[in-house]
């Protein structure tokens, strides 16, 4: 009885909760310091695009000064990519090795030195030496940049902050367009080499600024650092409860005991990447060969589709729809650089409202209707003995629809979907299996568009890019579950298994009732813990 009554006191002594503390928990604000760390990392991606970019009105003068012909200029123009290799395959294991921030800086110095070159470039032998060098630098770039935003990112908007690269990479784009616009009034030997030397500037400027970033807390973690690891992840989550609940997932991903809270521990089987390969390629469980394959889809049917096609030879694209002065197809140019970083901005703000998959689907779909559509413009005109202002309209049009529809899901779903798929631990390496891909196939698109127009026209290359883009939007609606909301330690869950296709970014009904009734009944810490994660996550 006496155990009744000091029960029943201890019940009346909690405070009563009235009907506001049932309130469902009010969506946290965007977190500046983690949107700053993101900003700074994902401008690295202006290299790639700058150097895109430019070199679509570079190639024009670059041509008539060092008299090459069209294969030369193909060669010039795609063997970045397949240098990007290099550097993508590099920054992997570099990652691991000296983090992810002084990967960046390392990706900056060399990208600035190949900058350097081209700038002073007296023939093509030595324009391609400093295009190796500069590809290097970019593929370190495009590796790491997606890495560390998303380990640096709450899952709460992950999405927006890995798009960043993306946004970068057009806006990169779209400041070597104004670049060759700005210095096509130059002599033809003094402009194209301006063109392509004053990407150092960037370079130098990201290089230093960069060194102000905070490590990413997963390397950190990895290293055994979890006092480091802890502050960074205070900094960068959307509350205390938020932080320690990705240090307790991180922890547990690198095999760190939950219970161990030193600043700094002995991490077991601590790797650098050397047992990650076999892992990745020769014995992967279901769910990281289902990650793999998912990761090196995206990326190639992004650049199969014929993105880099349409941004390198925009200039040829008009004058073959009837465009002839030089100056407006690089007025024109400039207007596809301006459209494509309008819409890679509004689809930042969608990737966690609405999900990738229904960006990724309806974007692929308008890139189809607007390549075929595209197709047929350049066809007729190609026919017609005389210049009919509707189809050159259309075709304008239809390069505007394209990379618009490109910017708003496939360009930037690609880089969020790659960077978060991967366990911990394959991470690095599984992305830059990702980049490899991306850039082989940009490279094999890039260098082939040229002779493909010649020997297909190119109403029907346009035809082809739209054929390769319907195979991928049946590959994406098979084989990409919806990962938005997800924690990354959570993501091997989504994969491996056919019951993908209905995985939401929360916890099914039968998960949250035993967790909700388990925290009821225990009360204790462990199951507040379990609450607030479901808060975070879903």
């Amino acid at each position: 009885m006496a155990d009744r009554k000091a029960e029943n006191n201890d019940i009346s002594d909690q405070p009563q909760k009235s009907i506001v503390d049932f309130d469902p928990p009010k969506k946290p604000k965007r977190n500046m310091y983690a949107i700053a760390c993101a900003v700074l990392a994902s401008m690295t991606s202006v290299l790639l695009g700058y150097d895109i970019g430019v070199m679509s009105g570079a190639m024009i003068y670059i041509k008539k000064d060092l008299k090459i012909n069209d294969v030369q200029v193909e060669i010039l123009a795609g063997i970045l990519n397949l240098y990007c290799l290099i550097g993508s395959c590099a920054a992997g294991r570099t990652s691991d090795w000296i983090g992810r921030r002084y990967t960046i800086v390392v990706a900056e110095v060399i990208f600035f030195v190949g900058a350097i070159l081209m700038g002073f470039a007296t023939n093509y032998a030595f324009l391609m030496v400093g295009r190796f060098v500069a590809g290097i630098g970019v593929g370190y770039a495009l590796m790491i940049a997606p890495v560390y935003t998303a380990e640096v990112s709450p899952a709460s908007s992950r999405g927006f902050l890995t798009s960043f690269p993306e946004v970068f990479i057009n806006g990169g784009i779209l400041l070597g367009y104004v670049s060759n616009y700005a210095f096509s009034k130059l002599p033809t030997h003094l402009g194209w080499r301006l063109m392509l030397g004053v990407g150092a500037i960037p370079a130098v400027i990201l290089g230093i600024v960069v060194l102000g970033m905070p490590e990413s807390p997963r390397w950190l973690v990895m290293q055994g650092r979890l006092g480091e690891a802890k502050r960074v992840l205070d900094k960068t989550s959307d509350s205390k409860e938020e932080a320690d609940i990705r240090l307790a997932d991180i922890k547990g991903a690198a095999g760190i005991p939950e219970n161990c809270t030193d600043d700094i521990v002995q991490v077991p089987k601590q790797s650098h990447g050397e047992d990650v390969w076999k892992e990745l390629l020769l014995r992967p469980t279901p769910p990281v060969r289902h990650a793999l394959i998912a990761a090196v889809g995206i990326h190639f049917f992004q650049q199969s589709s014929g993105i880099d096609s349409v941004v390198l030879y925009s200039p040829r694209i008009f004058e073959k729809a009837g465009i002839t002065s030089t100056n407006d197809k690089l007025l024109a140019t400039v207007a596809v650089g301006f459209t494509k970083t309008m819409f890679i901005l509004v689809a930042t703000f969608l990737l966690d409202r609405i999900g990738r998959r229904p960006l990724l689907l309806s974007s692929v779909a308008g890139m189809i209707l607007s390549l075929a559509t595209l197709g047929i413009g350049l066809t007729i005109i190609e026919h017609s003995d005389h210049k009919l202002m509707w189809a050159v309209a259309l075709c304008i049009a239809m390069v505007l629809s394209y990379v618009a529809f490109f910017s708003i899901g496939m360009g930037p779903i690609t880089w969020v979907y790659s960077s978060e798929v991967f366990p911990l631990r394959l991470r690095a390496q599984g992305a830059s299996i990702g980049v490899g891909v991306n850039r082989v196939t940009s490279g094999v698109i890039s260098m082939t568009f040229l002779s493909l127009s010649k020997g297909i026209t190119i109403g029907g290359a346009f035809f082809l890019y739209a054929s390769i883009a319907t195979v991928s939007w049946i590959f994406f609606y098979f084989m990409l579950p919806e990962t938005q909301g997800r924690t990354l330690e959570d993501m091997e869950g989504l994969f491996g298994n056919f019951g993908w296709k209905f995985a939401k970014p929360i916890k099914n009904e039968q998960q949250q009732k035993e967790e909700v009734n388990h925290a009821a009944g225990k009360g204790n810490g462990k199951g507040q813990i379990q609450l607030a994660r479901d808060q975070y996550v879903d």
